[in-house]
This record gives C-alpha cells, sequence and structure tokens, in this order.
C-alpha cells in the first residue's frame, strides 16, 4: 500500500500552553513523582551523585533523531522543576510543532548531576508523548478533506491517562472520556447484562436522574448491528452519540482495503438525528475511508495502545 503523504513542514501549533489546565498539571505532576519515585528511591541517583563533580555546570541539548510532532516540552519542564529548581530550560519549537531528523529544538541548563538525575523521566515521557501526537497528526492529515473528528479512547497505559490524552490533543485531537465518571458508554456487556439497549438506557437516565446527574453526563451507546441501530434510535432522545462499533470490515490486508457499507448503511438509518462515531478496524491506512462515509468521529485505540516512541536524545555539554 502506497504510504501516507508527508505532513506539511512546520505547520503553525493549534497547541498553546494555556490548554494544559491546573487539574490537569496536577494529574500530570502525581505522574513525574511516581516516576522519580521509581528512579530514585531512598539512595538516590547514585552514578551522578558519584561521578559528578558538585559544582558541575551543563548544558544538554534535546535532538530530534525522527521526523514527527514534538509533544511534553511542558511536562519535561515540569520534571526538571521538581527535581532541582536551578534548572532552566528553553524552547526553539513548541509544543505540537512538526520537527524534521537532526533539529536541535532546546536547551538545558543546570547542576550537571541534576540535569542527569531528570534526563531519563523527562524522555520517556517526552518520547511516548511526541510518538502519539505524532500518530494523531498523521491520522488527521488522512482525514483533513472530510468533517471527521479524531478521539482517543480509555486504552492508555494506566498512570499514563492524562499525559497520553494530552498528547492527543498536542497532535491536534478531541480528548473522548477522561474515565468511567465522566460519562456513561453503554456497551455490549452492559447490553447483555440489562437485557437490551431499551432496558439499559432506560435504567441509566433514572440513576442519573435519581442522582442529579442528568443535565451534565453525557450517555453513549455501542451498537453493532443495524437492529441494534434502530433500536438504540427509539431512544434517540436520552444519547447524545451512537458508537457504531465494527462497522468497517477488512477486505484486503495488503492493500487495507475496508468496506464500510454496513457503516454506510447505519449512518442512512440515523440520518443526523444524533452525533455517530466509528471504531474498529481504524489504521493511518484505512481511517480515511472511513471518514469518507461523512461519521462524525472515529475513535482509535492505536493512538494510545501501540505507541512508536518518537526517538529524541539529550547530549550534555559542559
Amino acid at each position: 500500500h502506497s504510504s501516507p503523504p508527508p505532513p506539511p513542514p512546520f505547520p503553525k501549533p493549534k497547541y498553546s500552553k494555556k490548554n494544559m489546565d491546573e487539574f490537569t498539571k496536577k494529574k500530570i505532576q502525581l505522574v513525574i513523582d511516581a516516576g522519580l519515585l521509581e528512579d530514585l528511591q531512598d539512595l538516590g541517583d547514585l552514578s551522578s551523585k558519584s561521578a559528578v563533580p558538585k559544582n558541575c555546570i551543563a548544558r544538554g541539548r534535546f535532538l530530534a533523531k525522527a521526523d514527527g510532532v514534538v509533544a511534553g516540552l511542558e511536562v519535561a519542564e515540569m520534571v526538571f522543576a521538581t527535581i532541582d529548581p536551578k534548572i532552566t530550560v528553553k524552547w526553539t519549537k513548541n509544543d505540537g510543532d512538526y520537527v524534521t531528523k537532526g533539529t536541535y529544538f532546546g536547551d538545558v541548563d543546570g547542576p550537571a548531576s541534576s540535569v542527569l538525575t531528570g534526563e531519563r523521566l523527562a524522555l520517556n515521557l517526552m518520547q511516548r508523548m511526541s510518538g502519539i501526537a505524532t500518530q494523531t497528526y498523521q491520522m488527521i492529515q488522512q482525514v483533513k478533506p472530510y468533517r471527521t473528528k479524531i478521539l482517543d479512547t480509555r486504552k492508555t497505559a494506566p498512570g499514563l491517562r492524562y499525559v497520553d490524552k494530552l498528547a492527543c490533543k498536542i497532535g491536534g485531537g478531541t480528548n473522548h472520556r477522561m474515565g468511567l465518571y465522566d460519562m456513561v458508554m453503554i456497551k455490549d456487556n452492559h447490553i447483555t447484562s440489562a437485557g437490551s439497549i431499551t432496558a439499559a438506557v432506560n435504567k441509566v437516565t433514572a440513576y442519573l436522574k435519581e442522582n442529579g446527574l442528568d443535565a451534565k453526563i453525557p450517555i453513549e451507546v455501542e451498537t453493532r448491528t443495524l437492529d441494534e441501530v434502530k433500536e438504540a434510535l427509539a431512544c434517540a432522545q436520552h444519547i447524545h452519540r451512537l458508537m457504531l462499533d465494527n462497522m468497517v470490515v477488512m477486505v484486503d490486508k495488503k492493500t487495507s482495503k475496508v468496506d464500510c457499507s454496513m457503516l454506510q448503511d447505519a449512518l442512512k438509518i440515523i440520518n443526523g438525528r444524533i452525533a455517530t462515531e466509528a471504531s474498529g478496524n481504524i489504521t493511518l491506512e484505512t481511517v480515511g475511508q472511513v471518514a469518507a462515509t461523512g461519521v462524525e468521529y472515529i475513535s482509535s485505540g492505536a493512538l494510545t495502545h501501540s505507541v512508536t516512541a518518537l526517538d529524541i536524545s539529550l547530549k550534555i555539554k559542559l
């Protein structure tokens, strides 16, 4: 199959620092604290403590060793600030900028031992986030001609939900629900347990109303067949979005050709009465074909569960 077209060089970042709100910052600080505890425990960074002179000042330069969208710059700043307030970080790129292999895009200055202590955690988070942002950005390039929005999922590394979702946002994606607490998603197993879509929706709407949550918690229902779509539409006044799951069938793995006819039939039945989301068999190679159906949202677990980290290094000079 033909590879996707290369992204245009250096698009203006849509993401800006103010996008990381205080709530997200607090959650990411917990990730950083846990990461440092993993690395340091009680004895600290023995290699840097023992081998690096106390008064040694160093500069580290961040180098992109592959093309991609850089993400996690603000997170890396938080890592170094947590370790040593004497460290300063300056960037020549922003979160969400496209960089090419061989680009230096930031400097970190400060006590050498402190810089070295934070190096691995900062790089681990930046590389993962840049990988997610790059993949998200590439998917968005494939759906550009259409109105479709790309969503992430809850298929994130445990403990890294906020990091992974922030990376998706930096790449230009749209965040799906954060967890199980901010949206009701009635999936196949819930439907089986409740007896039917109608029974599940009725139980959910009653529960939300009783608990004063009906005005702020949206409801999404997963459907797998056209009959289920019709049943869900009968409760449309309570539902905010319909997930059309696995209605995209892989026809040829070699060419990544998919059959979207069932999805198209579902969209015809729905006829714009309710927001729609396609999921299942979504890859960089298939996402454009799926978006061409006119579905409003496409969610992809691959954005976060199968991350290829963007190769970034930090080179230290005295």
